[in-house]
């Protein structure tokens, strides 16, 4: 998986504030390629590392069957200075990079398996992340 994007406009951005977050696009917030999925219940930011170590664990339950979709990606870079800095001399360089996530958005879904093992995975998942999820699944 890709840690961070490719092109930028610009190299560093604003800090992220709170208004950013409550974006209302509904495209990311039903299943579109699985059957079960990890919808989010509140706003939070989502890192790099966090995210790929849900990865692992859904790889590892999934044993070579079922397949999995991120539906998250990292475009947001963060910046800090390093500690014992004195202030001034410009911004910081990027720390890491993070996804802001929105109330009700899929995170993970899931396809090929049974409904019972996709909950068992998606609940190790769970403990991985920031924030409180549920599991979802696609009704007919």
């Amino acid at each position: 998986m890709k840690q961070f994007p490719s092109n930028l406009k610009y190299k560093k951005y604003h800090k992220i504030n709170s208004s950013y977050m409550y974006l209302l696009e509904q495209k990311n917030f039903f299943l579109y390629y699985g059957l079960f999925g990890l919808q989010s219940l509140s706003y939070g930011k989502l890192k790099y590392k966090q995210i790929e170590a849900c990865r692992r664990t859904i790889r590892r339950g999934l044993k070579k069957q079922g397949k999995i979709f991120i539906r998250v990606f990292t475009s947001v870079a963060v910046s800090k200075k390093p500690i014992g800095t004195r202030m001034g001399k410009g911004k910081g360089s990027i720390s890491y990079w993070i996804s802001i996530i929105n109330k009700g958005q899929v995170i993970f879904e899931l396809y090929g398996i049974k409904e019972n093992k996709a909950r068992n995975i998606l609940r190790k998942c769970i403990y991985q992340l920031p924030f409180k999820t549920k599991f979802i699944k696609l009704l007919y």
